[in-house]
């Protein structure tokens, strides 16, 4: 029986080392030849959608697991070539960066530019077929621009030369056709080669329109096709809007003038009237960036009442079917708690400045799920502590003001050449305006009431990410009593 047992583990050691020495060889061979693999790369593309509604729902390509294998490895490759030349403005499909350090950036710039009443003029952009949109010839000088060699250029086109799809729709099935345009979505390759050609685009179009922040000169903002023009005036957006116009159809994509918008930040509202191909864009007084509602007077009020709006809509949804079902356990609908209304409630509250009325709103929101689950009312006169205390969960507000700081400590250790970080350390030189500032992010007292950090000491504790990590791991009773007048006072 032990014999039998090694020679078991002995098989599958072998197998495994047979295996890997194989793909091993297999790779090379695809890098020497500069193709790939014939691995079923045919993709079937699916519109699940009514006639006439293509444009806007494109179709997903579905990949056998080897074409996906194939197509990690070389994404890896590639990455490791482009991905050092890519801007800092782009923090789409990169490691280590996500929206929140767009939507901080941007945040950080409306807010010290109100705050010293600089105009920011801004024009949101929407491509249209971003993906499918991509002419593949011009994609494969974009990669010789950014220095992939020739063989890895040819594996990645010969995936492309034998793709073909098919389109569904219910059971009605079309032939199969050659792709010559467009990237395919679902495949591990295409957000790299996406963001290349982006990054291409957004570089021949940058001219000497910016906005001065402290140092800083930023001319606009990208998340993968998410584009955010930037400028000191409506001429200058004009011009940056023109030249980003005319590179995008060099490159074969359009900008869609009915999805774009403009908007102005300024203390006295002004009319901003941007053209593209003869046509106007529309200008709002608040709009949507990666999920957060923004306003032309940079407040997030407004996004944290539609946070508990969109947080309702859930609650009532879920009532019936899930809240007030006895079937299901407390710790059941607990978890949907969680899992569910708490991300849809909290979605960016890392940027949020919480005052004593939002936080009588996030304290309602929070507890009109949990007495429901509890099965309880205000009548019932049970403390919100105690409801908590039952579930062991702690405070919302307690919640947002650790992420908060949690975010705050990455800010500190960023990179410097990283544009988050700069734009928390940025300090503008103009002189503010009369009247009472309004309350910025980077003023939030929470760090030093709470943890009884200095000022002047912040930087150097939270710049160890241990030291940081274990102030904010800090149970919640603790946590209180940090930064009461009775701890202070002893």
């Amino acid at each position: 029986m032990i014999l039998s047992a090694l020679t078991d583990v002995f098989f599958l050691i072998y197998l495994k080392y047979f295996i890997f020495l194989r793909l091993w060889m297999l790779w090379g061979c695809v890098g020497r030849r500069g193709s790939a693999i014939s691995c079923g790369n045919r993709g079937q593309s699916h519109w699940t959608c009514r006639p006439g509604w293509w444009s806007l729902y494109p179709p997903i390509t579905l990949l056998s697991l080897p074409s996906k294998v194939n197509s990690g490895v070389l994404e890896r490759r590639v990455h490791q070539i482009v991905e050092p030349q890519i801007q800092e403005e782009q923090c789409g499909f990169r490691p280590g960066r996500g929206t929140l350090d767009q939507l901080y950036t941007h945040r950080g710039i409306l807010e010290g530019a109100w705050e010293f009443a600089q105009p920011v003029y801004m024009c949101f952009v929407d491509l249209e077929k971003t993906f499918g949109g991509v002419p593949l010839g011009a994609l494969w000088g974009v990669l010789r621009e950014y220095g992939v060699p020739g063989p890895l250029i040819r594996a990645v086109r010969s995936l492309y030369d034998r793709c073909q799809s098919l389109v569904r729709i219910a059971s009605s099935k079309s032939g199969s056709f050659p792709v010559r345009v467009g990237l395919r979505q679902g495949c591990p390759l295409s957000p790299i080669l996406f963001i290349t050609f982006m990054d291409r685009t957004s570089r021949r179009s940058q001219g000497v329109e910016d906005i001065c922040f402290g140092g800083l000169r930023i001319r606009s903002l990208l998340f993968a096709d998410d584009v955010v023009l930037l400028a000191s005036s409506e001429r200058d957006l004009q011009l940056s809007l023109e030249r980003f116009a005319a590179e995008c159809e060099a490159a074969g994509m359009r900008i869609s003038s009915s999805k774009s918008e403009t908007t102005v930040l300024i203390q006295k509202r002004v009319e901003c009237l941007l053209r593209v191909r003869d046509e106007v864009l529309p200008q709002v007084e608040e709009f949507k960036y990666l999920g957060v509602l923004f306003t032309s007077e940079g407040k997030l009020v407004h996004e944290i009442d539609r946070r508990i709006g969109a947080a309702s809509a859930v609650m009532r949804a879920l009532y019936r079917s899930v809240v007030m079902k006895r079937e299901l356990s407390q710790e059941v609908k607990f978890s949907i708690y969680r899992s569910i209304y708490v991300p849809t409630l909290t979605y960016g509250h890392e940027l949020w400045v919480v005052t004593v009325r939002t936080r009588s709103w996030i304290q309602a929101a929070e507890m009109s799920f949990l007495r429901i689950v509890a099965g309880l009312s205000l009548r019932d006169r049970v403390r919100s502590s105690v409801i908590r205390e039952g579930f062991g969960v702690d405070p919302l507000l307690l919640h947002i003001e650790r992420s908060q700081l949690r975010w705050l400590g990455h800010l500190v250790r960023m990179p410097p050449e990283r544009l988050p970080g700069e734009v928390f350390q940025a300090r503008s030189t103009r002189r503010r305006p009369k009247g009472r500032p309004r309350t910025r992010w980077r003023d939030s007292h929470l760090a030093r009431e709470r943890l009884g950090i200095p000022l002047e000491e912040l930087a150097q504790v939270a710049g160890e990410r241990e030291v940081w990590a274990s102030h904010l791991s800090l149970p919640h009773s603790v946590w209180e009593n940090i930064g009461s007048p009775q701890r202070q006072a002893a």
